[in-house]
């Protein structure tokens, strides 16, 4: 899980840096408040990479996805891109999980099937 759910979440950096400078063409808003909400969801993103496996990270990235949606109102194209990136971390979760089951079964299996091996330094039998 934790490989697909980075992958998404580093896409999501690109994309929080790219409306950022869409977002710096608005009259209304200054270039500060713009690269300082961006740098916030951008380390944001890249620290929940490392935090996918721990309590509450699957739930962060949950709420970076409401984030990026609500930066429609900023900036119209991220309604759509955050949808997007909401169904692709879903989707990052829902399969990752099941990859992961697959693999502890997987491991379990050939943990039974294999024969004993004697211990280096062991008197042989």
């Amino acid at each position: 899980m934790r490989t697909l759910c980075a992958s998404t979440l580093i896409g999501e950096f690109f994309v929080i840096g790219f409306a950022g400078l869409v977002a710096m063409k608005e009259p209304d808003l200054s270039t500060a408040t713009v690269w300082t909400v961006c740098g916030v969801l951008m380390a944001l993103s890249v620290l929940l990479c490392g935090m996918i496996t721990r309590p509450g990270g699957v739930q962060l990235g949950w709420a970076l996805q409401i984030l990026l949606i609500a930066g429609g109102f900023v900036v119209p194209s991220m309604f759509v891109l955050g949808v997007a990136f909401a169904a692709l971390w879903w989707a990052s979760v829902h399969y990752g999980r099941k990859i992961d089951e697959a693999k502890a079964r997987f491991a379990a299996r050939a943990q039974q099937q294999s024969p004993t091996v004697p211990e280096p330094g062991g008197n042989p039998a």
